[in-house]
């Protein structure tokens, strides 16, 4: 495959799924090289792996190694505007362009393929399932949506192993490229209505993505979730706490901050120990169990990975943990998502206030979800609400982070620019704090670890 490729430009090379991609063609031995707005820890870790990059839009820095159509393949993601200079020229002198999903998809389908999918979890299921499949020898190639804390990358290679995990991303439908032998669906909540513009709409993106698993595959669904399932399928289905899914879990407990339990399969039972903190985390290495199992990991594999999992960062990331000052970050900008999150934090610290920073991303999902942002993040003792992070929209008019604040049920609550943060929290003490969001918040996790050890 790619045989007749020299070299792979990518346009918007720092986001996570692009630099998971540029890292695989750069392993395969093809030069690699791109752009991006901004420089980022991700563009600067491409960079001591020596992957040329740029942040001019500018198609003189395009080296001559990536000019010529015959030996060049461009990858984008539908995050870079239209106008962009270098993605038009590249258009014009014909070159093949396609989107980062499209790529992915030409890789993936070309092995055994695993896709999980979901508004929420992917990432967390994706990277714990790449996890159990290394550490039983079975090995994988996996492409992630997060830094695995195990791996220190989004991306495992495996040379003998054809099995491949990726996320099955479905904004912008991208996870219709993958034609999957087994997938996972964690969860099916409205979200990116401006591209689905209903529910019903997203629901059918799901079942046409389902459809796409190959004969004779498996679907792995969370229990609860409904859709429309092909009899070319096998259905196994997971939940936490409900006997009548496929998986579930006996004897839940949580001993010194970490869940022990036994998991319920189709034909056994059998005893784990999750190695990163949270409620929620049990429902994510369940899903992840039950791909595993159904691709013949054995199950005392599954139960050793399990316990030595260390998690995603920026996914219940626990980052200063003193005793008397707690610091978790989080990715969450779902209200579901959040919900879960505090509700996880609250389970595991008992009595202590919680005070959460939350970075809301993107104006139209801002505009959609106002009021259920505002119930969830009214779980909190204290709320500290950020600007909104456009990512890659233009302002709304009428919408800020106003609208979910005016809806906040919390008498402690105050609404900040970046640029104010510390004098706030200053003069809060937080005892637990957390900061939650997609955007570039990201940006404020050190300084604000760094602090919070100091208290």
């Amino acid at each position: 495959m790619w045989s007749n490729l020299d070299s792979v430009y990518f346009i918007g090379i720092g986001g996570i799924g692009m630099s998971a991609l540029a890292r695989f063609f750069r392993i395969r031995g093809k030069n690699v090289a791109g752009y991006d707005r901004v420089s980022t820890s991700l563009t600067d870790q491409l960079a001591r792996e020596k992957i040329d990059i740029h942040f001019i839009d500018n198609t003189s820095l395009i080296s001559a190694e990536f000019k010529d159509p015959e030996r060049t393949l461009v990858i984008y993601t539908p995050a870079v505007p239209e106008k962009h200079r270098e993605l038009n020229y590249f258009r014009q002198h014909g070159f093949r362009v396609i989107k980062r999903s499209l790529a992915l998809g030409e890789v993936f389908n070309s092995g055994k393929g695993i896709a999980v999918a979901g508004t929420h979890g992917k990432t967390s299921v994706s990277t714990m399932l790449a996890h159990i499949m290394s550490e039983s020898g079975h090995g994988c190639n996996a492409f992630l949506g997060g830094i695995s804390r195990n791996f220190n990358s989004n991306l495992l290679t495996h040379p003998n192993s054809d099995t491949i995990i990726a996320e099955a991303d479905e904004y912008d439908r991208s996870f219709l490229t993958l034609y999957p032998d087994i997938a996972v669906i964690t969860s099916m909540d409205a979200d990116h209505m401006d591209i689905y513009k209903s529910k019903e709409k997203l629901v059918e993106g799901f079942e046409t993505f389902v459809n796409q698993i190959r004969e004779k595959g498996k679907l792995i669904l969370k229990y609860g979730v409904n859709m429309k399932v092909p009899d070319h399928l096998s259905l196994f289905t997971y939940a936490v706490n409900n006997p009548k899914a496929d998986y579930h879990i006996l004897n839940l407990e949580l001993v010194d901050y970490r869940y022990q339990f036994a998991v319920k399969t189709p034909r056994n039972i059998f005893k784990a120990t999750l190695g990163v903190p949270g409620y929620i985390n049990v429902e994510n290495a369940l899903a992840a169990i039950a791909a595993a199992d159904q691709s013949s990991v054995p199950l005392e594999h599954i139960a050793t990975a399990c316990e030595s999992y260390k998690g995603v960062k920026r996914r219940f990331e626990i980052l200063v943990n003193t005793g008397r000052k707690i610091y978790i970050d989080d990715y969450a900008h779902h209200p579901e998502e959040l919900s879960a999150f505090i509700k996880s934090v609250k389970e595991l610290f008992p009595g202590k206030k919680v005070t959460g920073i939350f970075q809301p991303h993107l104006y139209s999902r801002t505009r959609d979800f106002a009021v259920e942002f505002a119930e969830s993040l009214s779980l909190l003792d204290e709320l500290i609400l950020l600007d909104i992070y456009p990512a890659r929209e233009e302002p709304l008019p009428g919408i800020s982070s106003d609208i979910i604040f005016q809806y906040v049920n919390l008498k402690e609550k105050v609404l900040v620019r970046n640029e104010q943060l510390m004098s706030v929290l200053r003069e809060r003490d937080p005892e637990i704090l957390l900061t939650m969001g997609a955007g570039n918040i990201d940006r404020l996790v050190e300084p604000l670890k760094n602090w919070m050890e100091t208290k």
